[in-house]
């Protein structure tokens, strides 16, 4: 009986350690030429560990090449005009492989330019944390990284972005754009600027378009310029920080009650796989401890070796 209760003390760990995996969300890189970036071939390369927003910092500054586009350097040169950062609210990474997307546009957009480009890289697997934004994560994380200090003069945000009113905002696209053309016509050789986007596009226009057209409008808007210009996507599901749950991937199995949010008590295909995973696994053990209790039952069964031949009357 104590295999059986080992069994089953680490089983259940098993679903408390499953239970606690934390959300993950995609993130990806590109620019449509290398521009130096890397002296080796870097297109369409995938990093499959799971990366915390600090470690995918890191890899963008130093296989990315945006060490030298957003850090203070004595050697850098201007081969980059534009650097956007840009923070979705919509993609997970199990959203990758679905066939059915919520949002095609996005996808589609993510999957064109990351293989046309010329220099690509994809990070599927990024922890999110339910303290921090994403967009303070990641801008904080270019700070401690760079050594020299941070070009923090140079960066420029949409207005649906949380930071100091003092800072100058974008509230369309327009916006950028004469960004963009003012630093390719009258800054040619100054440094690179950085355009932080903001989930949500603007406070006054396009409250009703969804992500993937305003990453399109964005791409569309860079190549049209002409502008050498590099791109990193990333992805902070909404809601996650609204509710500080440890299910896995954001889902909520319990049931719905008067004060629980519409949607959160759905159970979808891949909540149903995992749920009769979990059901399949109880009554595995449950029948193992069936057979075990009976082969000690028998074991413990005392018969005689040999039986004595009948005596004749």
């Amino acid at each position: 009986m104590a295999a059986a209760w080992a069994t089953v003390a680490a089983m259940l760990l098993l679903a408390q350690v499953s239970a606690a995996a934390p959300v993950t969300a995609p993130a990806f890189l590109w620019a449509p030429m290398n521009y130096g970036f890397s002296s080796n071939e870097a297109k369409e390369i995938v990093h499959y560990q799971t990366l915390s927003p600090k470690s995918l910092v890191k890899s963008v500054l130093e296989e990315g090449g945006w060490s030298n586009l957003v850090c203070s350097r004595e050697d850098s040169q201007k081969n980059v005009d534009v650097a956007v950062l840009f923070l979705g609210s919509k993609l997970r990474s199990l959203d990758i492989s679905k066939d059915k997307q919520v949002d095609p546009t996005l996808a589609d957009t993510l999957k064109h330019s990351f293989t046309s480009s010329k220099f690509s890289m994809a990070f599927p697997y990024v922890t999110m944390s339910d303290d921090d934004k994403l967009e303070k994560s990641l801008l904080s994380g270019f700070a401690e990284n760079c050594n020299n200090g941070f070009r923090d003069n140079h960066i420029t945000y949409t207005d649906t972005c949380t930071v100091s009113e003092d800072l100058k905002k974008h509230h369309d696209m327009d916006s950028i754009h004469e960004l963009v053309m003012s630093t390719i016509e009258k800054n040619p050789s100054g440094q690179t600027d950085l355009v932080v986007f903001c989930g949500g596009g603007f406070k006054d226009l396009d409250n009703t378009k969804p992500e993937g057209e305003l990453l399109s409008e964005l791409v569309t808007l860079m190549k049209k310029s002409g502008a050498k210009y590099t791109i990193l996507y990333a992805s902070q599901p909404y809601g996650l920080l609204e509710n500080p749950s440890n299910l896995p991937l954001g889902r909520y199995l319990a049931e719905k009650t008067n004060t629980t949010k519409a949607g959160l008590g759905k159970c979808d295909g891949e909540c149903m796989v995992k749920s009769t995973l979990l059901e399949g696994s109880f009554v595995g053990i449950v029948l193992l401890i069936i057979l075990i209790s009976g082969l000690k039952c028998m074991m413990g069964i005392d018969t005689p070796s040999k039986f004595d031949a009948p005596q004749e009357s």
